[in-house]
């Protein structure tokens, strides 16, 4: 997806970028291929490929639904699609877990780099954090992480009652919706929609949006062993 075309995909999903914006979108990009020289980020690191798969792709489902307030991105590895999000989005409040010290490092460098306001990098796994911070976030999402019924033991804790668990998957979202129904239920989520985009590669992308309806039981999340081992 050459610039030109990000730009333009964009505004016709009601999101206009301003200069100030695409050259963050830009720097973003040009960070992400001189540290993944240096550490373990993405295969991903041309920069028309980067527009599509990793920025157009984290976009995607603020085109369909209104991600607004405090969001919480668990797993985040090199930062998606929280950053983008926050570039795209600038009052959204962030938050980014990721248990990998290293990519922290690199979050903490995005965030500098770019000035960007508001945005938290945490060293922790994410059952660790909702220790403390259980049903604080009106939007929880994860991309790339784990399979639904480990993720959604991971997310929905940390979800707000009324809120929003975002679940973004490949080709095989649908399925994973169907075995993870009981962990869904167990833990407090309804599905709101399903939504199936393709990039310009023809890959599939489903996203899940999963409306949380009532509180989640004290006893989750397990530890991730726990989790791991005998999912819900």
């Amino acid at each position: 997806m050459k610039k030109e075309e990000f730009i333009q995909r964009c505004k016709e999903n009601g999101l206009e970028l301003t200069d100030h914006q695409i050259q963050q979108f830009e720097i973003y990009a040009s960070t992400l291929k001189e540290w993944n020289e240096k550490m373990n980020l993405t295969a991903i690191t041309e920069f028309e490929e980067v527009l599509d798969k990793h920025f157009y792709d984290s976009l995607l489902p603020s085109f369909s639904s209104s991600i607004k307030g405090t969001l919480c991105d668990v797993g985040t590895g090199a930062g998606f699609p929280s950053i983008p999000l926050k570039i795209a989005y600038p009052e959204l409040n962030i938050v980014m877990i990721e248990p990998l010290g290293k990519r922290v490092t690199f979050l903490k460098e995005v965030v500098r780099v770019l000035g960007l306001e508001h945005v938290d990098c945490i060293n922790a796994r994410a059952e660790d954090y909702a220790k403390d911070h259980r049903e604080c976030f009106d939007v929880v999402t994860a991309r790339a992480v784990a399979n639904l019924r480990m993720l959604s033991e991971l997310c929905i804790p940390l979800v707000k009652k009324g809120g929003l668990f975002l679940a973004m998957k490949g080709s095989s979202g649908l399925e994973e919706d169907k075995e993870a129904a009981h962990a869904l239920k167990t833990l407090g989520c309804t599905l709101e929609k399903t939504e199936e985009r393709h990039l310009n590669d023809g890959s599939s992308r489903v996203n899940l949006f999963y409306r949380k309806t009532k509180s989640t039981p004290v006893q989750y999340p397990r530890q991730f062993a726990k989790i791991k081992k005998n999912p819900l």
